[in-house]
């Protein structure tokens, strides 16, 4: 299972990344997904029964369709809701969340559409960070490393030194910020100056646990932040669990360095061979408990993975691999872009959409990803809503 899989062709720009939704589109959507008890098959019911999200919000309740698992308590509830908020809700609506700034939809041109794939696919992912690494994630250029929030010694140290190693070579590393394996491979990570790309399973605003507060404040600053949870959204325990998809998701590989015979990591594995992901185990102690779970995968075809160098031979170079930073220092200036750079700062005037910046310079998505980072980094530009680009 370790050996790498080839990945499908790159399709052309106009295929690999759709047309966005229009503001009014997203707000509609982001609007409805804040329905209580709605999510993607009832959406996608309405608007499909009514034509778009805006018709539905002004039918008849007798008009509406049957939700899948509602009934009519489902209906009537959502009919609260849209009383709530009245007739003309849009523009209220997009002074609370800010116009749907640093928030990724399923209709946005740079949405990684493997996730609309998911048996359960997310409604929207807030995030907070570098915009730039997003087109990483939706070509699956980046590595998950998962495991026990109670590991050995020896553990936490492969996690560290597997974070440093992937940073180093330019991939993203993708966690969970959880005690733990987690907290160790993203600490590693930004040691080597490299992106983590932290999936949590509370909102953005919420620290968990609570004395991760400076590293998740560093992942922000260096990498990506990444909940489908709004803000003010109560935290729940399956919530935890669920964002095991979403990292698979945006994988291009798997790591389960330790874990236990009941762990959500064990859950991350099942799904990566089921996506057909290369999955590599780091052998335990057969005495600890914390390590019977990952050892077991060893025995069901899983690649036994003795060396952080053995990964990265096995990978190659990552899709940052020609913007890895060194290690951060505090009164270090922003690193300028490389003079080839100039060229998609022209393509971008003051603002463009990825899908115009594919269309102008000819170049996919993936390949554009290490560019906007050296800009964003430079702080030349920033991300906006629907990940179009603007110039500072």
């Amino acid at each position: 299972m370790g050996e790498l899989i080839p990945m499908p062709s790159r399709p052309s720009c106009s295929e690999r990344v759709p047309r966005s939704w229009s503001r009014d589109q997203r707000l509609w959507w982001l609007l409805w997904s804040a329905c209580p008890g709605l999510g993607w098959v009832s959406l996608r019911t309405l608007e499909a029964h009514a034509g778009s999200l805006e018709a539905a919000w002004h039918a008849p309740l007798a008009e509406l369709p049957p939700l899948p698992g509602r009934g009519q308590q489902g209906l009537e509830q959502l009919d609260r809701f849209r009383r709530r908020w009245g007739e003309a809700p849009l523009e209220r609506w997009a002074q609370q969340v800010q116009g749907g700034r640093q928030v990724l939809l399923p209709g946005d041109g740079a949405s990684p559409q493997q996730l609309g794939q998911l048996e359960r696919p997310p409604l929207a992912l807030h995030w907070q960070g570098r915009g730039s690494l997003w087109p990483c994630l939706a070509y699956r250029q980046a590595v998950a490393v998962v495991g026990t929030r109670r590991p050995s010694r020896h553990g936490l140290a492969m996690a560290e030194a597997l974070g440093r190693a992937l940073a180093a070579a330019g991939w993203p590393v993708v966690s969970g910020l959880a005690e733990g394996i987690d907290a160790a491979s993203h600490q590693g990570c930004l040691a080597a100056g490299g992106r983590p790309v932290a999936v949590l399973g509370t909102p953005l605003e919420r620290v968990y646990p609570r004395h991760h507060a400076a590293l998740q404040r560093q992942v922000a600053e260096q990498g990506l932040l990444i909940s489908e949870h709004p803000r003010g959204a109560s935290v729940r325990a399956g919530h935890f669990a669920s964002r095991n998809r979403l990292q698979v998701a945006l994988a291009r590989a798997v790591v389960v360095v330790e874990c236990p015979e009941r762990s959500g990591a064990l859950h991350s594995a099942r799904l990566a061979w089921r996506q057909q992901l290369p999955l590599w185990v780091v052998p335990a102690d057969a005495a600890r408990v914390s390590g019977r779970g990952s050892n077991r995968l060893l025995g069901e075809s899983a690649s036994v993975l003795l060396e952080p160098a053995d990964l990265v031979t096995q990978l190659g170079p990552g899709p940052l691999a020609r913007t890895a930073a060194r290690p951060r220092r505090p009164a270090s200036p922003a690193p300028m872009p490389a003079a080839a750079d100039g060229d998609l700062l022209r393509a971008l005037g003051e603002r463009a959409s990825l899908e115009e910046l594919c269309g102008e310079l000819q170049q996919s998505a993936g390949n554009l990803a290490p560019r906007l980072l050296a800009l964003e980094l430079a702080g030349l530009v920033r991300a906006e809503p629907g990940l179009h680009w603007r110039r500072i």
